[in-house]
């Protein structure tokens, strides 16, 4: 054990002395890297360590935090019935609307890339331009599901005769939840959808000659055995932005639902961290909710990295 203890620290050793010298090689490198490293240690890692450490405090902004231990872990876990509804609700819209939007883009992105150059221009436009018109698809939607006979879904069930009476689709607990994934995923083709086009477009040709020779014969073979391998990292990014996204709903359940939503119906993490951090000032109890959140996207991302390292394989 000794003797293998101390090939271990000489390893270590060597590979910080090899490192220093690779970094003192490439200190402009460095140097021009700093300005980045500084914003992103004091906006992103600062600010998870505060919350990590605020989450152990009663903190209500005007007075110096004090520290109380796991209580708050324990209040959220054991006595916060809303919270608990709220992650049930985040995980759900995480385990429908994640895979779907994520699977989506990457289809719609495959499919375009066969296009006409021109052609594939217009169609990511009109696929990408729902993620960054956000407010302008929630209003819309509100007059689709609005809840009275002029809301257009109601206005064509009672047109047809299959209802007689509008439906509270926007108020009614049991339609809430699964009108907000609806909305999500019609605004799901974002940023990784953008990716996956950029990266269909970089997978060099060579390959396809080379598949087809070593004996690939459809389009599904192609996909698997060259395209995915030759976009693992953006799969990756994909991912990654769709873990975040699919974690961090608040925005649309508020818009559509109102806050709070009726019987918490389309609570979700962030909307509970939103009342209690920005609505109430309870900043610890609200970082408290941060870091369970943070957690459950680190296991999450983990799991799916899992999974696309075997594509291809």
């Amino acid at each position: 054990m000794k003797e293998y203890l101390k090939k271990y620290w000489t390893l270590r050793k060597h590979n910080f002395k090899v490192g220093l010298k690779k970094a003192k090689r490439s200190k402009m490198c460095y140097l021009f890297l700093l300005p980045y490293a500084v914003i992103f240690f004091m906006f992103v890692i600062l600010p998870v360590i505060s919350s990590i450490f605020l989450s152990f405090t009663y903190y209500n902004v005007l007075e110096t935090p004090r520290f109380i231990g796991l209580d708050n872990y324990f209040n959220l876990i054991l006595q916060d019935d809303i919270f608990i509804t709220g992650v049930k609700n985040t995980l759900m819209i995480a385990i429908i609307t994640g895979p779907l939007g994520y699977l989506a883009s990457f289809l719609f992105a495959w499919l375009i890339n066969e296009l006409p150059r021109w052609l594939r221009t217009i169609a990511i436009v009109v696929f990408y331009a729902p993620s960054i018109a956000g407010t302008l698809i929630n209003i819309f939607s509100t007059v689709i599901f609005r809840g009275d006979q002029y809301g257009w879904i109601n206005g064509f069930l009672i047109e047809a005769g299959f209802i007689d009476a509008p439906i509270l689709w926007l108020s009614n607990p049991k339609y809430m939840l699964w009108i907000c994934m609806i909305v999500i995923l019609w605004q799901s083709l974002g940023t990784g959808f953008l990716a996956f086009v950029a990266s269909l477009q970089n997978v060099d040709r060579a390959y396809y000659e080379a598949g087809y020779i070593d004996g690939i014969k459809n389009r599904w073979q192609e996909l698997w055995w060259i395209t995915l391998p030759n976009m693992k990292p953006t799969l990756m990014f994909g991912a990654v932005m769709t873990i975040t996204n699919s974690f961090g709903v608040s925005a649309i359940p508020m818009a559509l639902c109102g806050y709070p939503s009726t019987d918490y119906a389309a609570r979700t993490i962030v909307t509970h961290l939103y009342d209690y951090g920005i609505t109430r000032f309870e900043m610890g109890y609200a970082s408290a909710i941060a870091t369970i959140l943070f957690f459950m996207m680190i296991l999450c991302n983990k799991a799916i990295q899992s999974l696309i390292r075997r594509v291809g394989t």
